[in-house]
């Protein structure tokens, strides 16, 4: 039986040996149970004796602020880890959709993992990403862009983000993913050695079966589904692997 905990609300899975750290940022609302929404991904990962950390959060408009409180509480509990088992482990960081734009506004630019796997970027403006807040906002006269906002997010990505090796996946069925966006920006930095490659699946590919089954409402994709979520975790250990 598999067996998570959950050290200041970050969800753990700990193999007995593990060869290496997953920390995962989900994306927006699935990221509020990350042991629940990604689960058959992340426990097919800890069965391949990779340590799973993912963080648990609800989104908000300012993002940096997130992406800060993400680093801090995450690389506490691998400090954790690192004490159980006697060695440092640089993470392997993995994002979904919101997710990847959290580990690129990390404050120590990446510099302190091994790689980056970003699963179906995005980085859409508020308005779209919330469509009713963008209708109700001016009305109330408040904010209603996230900060930093899309543009800002490229602007800081191509400055301060530091990590060379960087894995972007896109699903053939993705009607969201901005992938083509981010790894332009990641090519035009020195030394870059980015990639982007294409699986198959759509947005909520990473994504457990009830999830999916809530969002799309379909039963009769298991064979497919399971298919998909074994390709995007085989490609996962083998990029973590390299």
């Amino acid at each position: 039986m598999t067996r998570w905990r959950q050290i200041e609300g970050v969800w753990c899975l700990w193999p007995a040996k593990p060869i290496a750290l997953i920390e995962m940022i989900g994306g927006s609302y699935l990221a509020s149970n990350p042991q629940l929404s990604y689960r058959r991904l992340l426990e097919i990962l800890s069965k391949k004796n990779l340590a799973i950390h993912a963080w648990s959060y609800l989104p908000g408009l300012d993002h940096q602020a997130q992406a800060n409180e993400a680093w801090k509480v995450l690389r506490r509990t691998r400090k954790q880890l690192e004490e159980r088992i006697g060695e440092t482990t640089p993470p392997i960081r993995i994002g979904h959709s919101l997710g990847c734009k959290l580990h690129l506004l990390s404050p120590d630019g990446g510099r302190n993992s091994k790689t980056l796997i970003a699963l179906s970027f995005n980085n859409f403006t508020a308005a779209r990403s919330i469509p009713m807040l963008g209708k109700i906002a001016p009305k109330l006269g408040f904010r209603s862009e996230f900060s930093p906002s899309p543009i800002e997010t490229m602007r800081i990505v191509n400055e301060r983000y530091l990590q060379p090796n960087n894995l972007l996946v896109q699903f053939g069925e993705d009607q969201l993913d901005q992938s083509d966006s981010l790894l332009e920006c990641l090519q035009s930095r020195k030394n870059d050695q980015s990639q982007k490659i294409f699986l198959h699946g759509d947005h909520l590919t990473p994504a457990s079966a009830g999830v999916r089954q809530n969002f799309i409402g379909s039963r009769n994709d298991d064979r497919i589904r399971t298919r998909n979520l074994l390709e995007l975790a085989n490609t996962i250990y083998e990029w973590a692997n390299k």
